[in-house]
Parts: C-alpha cells; sequence; structure tokens
C-alpha cells in the first residue's frame, strides 16, 4: 500500500502543532498559578548555543509550514519571531495549523520528485519534494518538538 505524501506531512504536522499548543496552555495555566514569569520559560535554553524555548517552537512551526508551502507550490505566511509569551507562541501555532488547513491533498500528493529549494541565510539546498519531507522537515520539526516539550517538563510542567 503506497503512503501519499499529504498523509505523511499535514495531518502530521497538525497533529502534533496542536498537541504542543495543549501543552503551552498548560504551562501557561502552571506559571499563571505558582506567579512566575513567562520569560524564565520563553528564555529557556539547555546550553547556551541552542535555541530558546520561543526559537524552539517558531521553528518547529516554520518547518511545517514552508515543507507544505514548497510542495502545495504556495507561498508560506511570514511570520516575524517575536513572539515574548506563551501566549504569542500559541497564536503563532494555531496561525501555523489555519494555513496547514488550507493545504489540499491533491496540492501535495505526487511531490515526490518535484524539484524544491529551501533558501536558507547562505545558501540554498536543491532537493526533491519526498526528500524535502523525510529528510529534512520531518526530522528537525519533531527534534525542535521534543526539544519543546522537554523544556517545559524540564520547567516544571506536568
Amino acid at each position: 500500500m503506497a503512503v501519499s505524501m499529504y498523509t505523511v506531512s499535514v495531518p502530521v504536522f497538525i497533529k502534533h502543532l496542536n498537541g504542543l499548543a495543549g501543552c503551552l496552555k498548560k504551562a501557561q495555566a502552571h506559571y499563571a498559578e505558582k506567579k512566575y514569569d513567562e520569560a524564565t520559560l520563553i528564555h529557556y535554553r539547555f546550553y547556551p548555543d541552542m535555541f530558546n524555548f520561543a526559537r524552539q517552537v517558531q521553528v518547529m512551526c516554520d518547518h511545517a509550514k514552508n515543507c507544505t508551502a514548497l510542495l502545495a507550490g504556495v507561498e508560506a505566511p511570514k511570520f516575524e519571531d517575536s513572539e515574548k509569551s506563551l501566549g504569542e507562541l500559541i497564536a503563532r501555532i494555531e496561525k501555523t495549523v489555519a494555513f496547514l488547513n488550507t493545504a489540499k491533498a491533491s496540492q501535495i500528493d505526487g511531490t515526490e520528485e518535484k524539484p524544491v529549494t529551501v533558501k536558507m541565510r547562505d545558501r540554498e539546498l536543491h532537493l526533491k519534494g519526498q526528500e524535502l519531507l523525510l529528510n529534512r522537515s520531518l526530522p528537525n520539526f519533531f527534534f525542535h518538538a521534543a526539544t519543546a516539550y522537554d523544556i517545559i517538563r524540564h520547567n516544571g510542567v506536568e
């Protein structure tokens, strides 16, 4: 049985983004109850050269929306990376999910061999659709999702 590019991308991104949003809501309630400063979580990082919590969430959203846009042949929404609260990070996730919900299976299925270009600050990566999804976007998406979750748990949120 063949698995479609849509099935292993958009619904997976949406499920895990919504899951992380739920964790952020728990963190928001925990920090409000304990009267903790949310900035301590937003800026928390496991090691000095790692991204902080906010950046983990931002990059997770970026991998989902940018991969989907490249495969679907549409423009990805641009976000400012300026979130300073858990509420703003939740809103970013919600905007990402709203964009993902506009993607149709017919736009993404069959893109396994589609040439795509990932633009980075100092270079471009030229990949095929399946290579983008399976070797770049999904692994990075899950890495940043797990790291964000780990930071939440490390900071006392059940």
